[in-house]
């Protein structure tokens, strides 16, 4: 059975919106056979990223990059899945006071660093999220989980 990894930071209430809105997607009932596993940016490990099919990752933006977390969680599984997780699709989705355009930017180098496929747009939300952006987050859950569908 394929399986999406959602590795998540999640230390707000903004973030945690976000964050519910990904795993309601990704896990609607009309998506089937795809296993989804959720771990936190600090206790996912590079097993939990060679056992995954796809990847959706979630950030605060924090002065003007990703979170540490999320930060320390590539450093520890980049050496170790760099030639195993080429071509896998991946999605993200990121939130800010005011600017996320560092954090998507860092981002953007590891994953194409890493060779992974970027399956839909990012989600990018500053402030708190509104209707519109949590059904923007539902549907990269729901596009990731269904591109990995059997």
């Amino acid at each position: 059975m394929p399986t999406l990894l959602i590795v998540h930071h999640t230390p707000s209430p903004n973030c945690q919106a976000m964050f519910e809105a990904v795993l309601s997607g990704a896990t609607a009932p009309e998506i089937e056979g795809v296993r989804v596993v959720r771990r936190a940016a600090l206790s996912a490990t590079a097993a939990d990223v060679l056992e995954a099919d796809g990847y959706l990752l979630g950030t605060p933006a924090n002065l003007g990059y990703m979170s540490g977390a999320l930060k320390h969680f590539f450093d520890q599984v980049y050496y170790p899945c760099l030639d195993t997780t080429r071509g896998r699709p991946f999605g993200a989705y990121v939130h800010g006071g005011n600017d996320v355009t560092g954090a998507v930017r860092g981002l953007d180098a590891i994953t194409t660093g890493l060779g992974w496929r970027r399956a839909a747009d990012t989600v990018t939300v500053t402030g708190e999220p509104d209707r519109a952006a949590v059904e923007r987050c539902w549907e990269l859950g729901a596009t990731l989980a269904a591109g990995l569908m059997e």
